[in-house]
C-alpha cells in the first residue's frame, strides 16, 4: 500500500487510477468565552479546499469555492462548499480520476485557504488533509496531513500531483503561507510558486 510523507518525496501512482484529497476541521470559540464563544462555535468557520490545474507552469483550471467540475469530464470535482466545518469526516474533498484529465495538464496542486475574508486557520481546530487512493471503488487512506497550529499564514499548500509522461507523481508540501483574501489571482500565485 502506498504510504505519502512530506520525508519520502515524491511517489509513485502507478495504479492509482483515482486518488481524492479531504479537508476536514473542527470550528472553534478562539479566545472567545461565554455567549459570545458559543456564538462562533455554532456559526463555525469556513476553510476552502481548492486544486488548481496547470499547464506549463499556468494555472488554468481550479476546483473549488463556485467550480465544482472544471474540466466539464468529472475528472476533477470539487464535493462542495463547506462554510462552517461541522459535520463528521472530510468537510470538503477533491476526487481526480487520471484518465480524464487532459493530456496538456501538467501538474495540479492541492491548497487549502481561509480565502473569504473573516475566515482564519486560527478559527478552527484539528485540521487535517488526508489523502486516498480512490482506485476501483475502494478508499484507502495512503496520507494524514496536519499544518502547524502555530502558522499565521491563512492558506497551506497540501500536495501536488505531477505528469511525468503517462504516469503521475504525488508530493505532499505542507507548506503555509499567506494569500489576500478574497483574490483569486493571489491563491494562483500561491498555488504556481509550490
Amino acid at each position: 500500500m502506498l504510504t505519502l510523507t512530506k520525508e519520502t518525496g515524491p511517489a509513485d501512482l502507478d495504479g492509482v487510477t483515482h486518488l481524492s484529497i479531504g479537508a476536514s476541521w473542527d470550528p472553534t470559540a478562539g479566545a472567545s468565552g461565554g455567549v459570545l464563544g458559543k456564538l462562533r462555535q455554532k456559526k463555525g468557520t469556513d476553510l476552502d479546499l481548492i486544486a488548481i490545474a496547470m499547464h506549463n507552469g499556468d494555472p488554468v483550471r481550479m476546483a473549488g469555492l463556485d467550480s465544482l467540475d472544471p474540466m466539464g469530464n468529472g475528472s476533477l470535482v470539487h464535493s462542495g462548499d463547506n462554510q462552517s466545518g461541522h459535520g463528521d469526516g472530510d468537510d470538503e474533498t477533491v476526487t481526480v480520476e487520471f484518465a480524464g484529465i487532459p493530456a496538456h495538464i501538467s501538474s495540479i496542486v492541492f491548497v487549502a485557504a481561509a480565502y473569504k475574508k473573516g475566515s482564519s486557520f486560527q478559527k478552527a481546530r484539528n485540521i487535517s488533509f488526508k489523502v486516498y487512493d480512490a482506485t476501483g471503488g475502494s478508499v484507502d487512506q495512503v496520507a494524514d496531513i496536519w499544518p502547524s497550529m502555530l502558522t499565521e499564514d491563512n492558506a497551506c499548500a497540501v500536495a501536488k500531483a505531477d505528469r511525468v509522461g503517462n504516469a503521475w507523481k504525488l508530493q505532499v508540501i505542507n507548506t503555509t503561507g499567506k494569500v489576500k483574501q478574497g483574490d483569486e489571482a493571489a491563491l494562483m500565485r500561491f498555488a504556481v510558486s509550490k
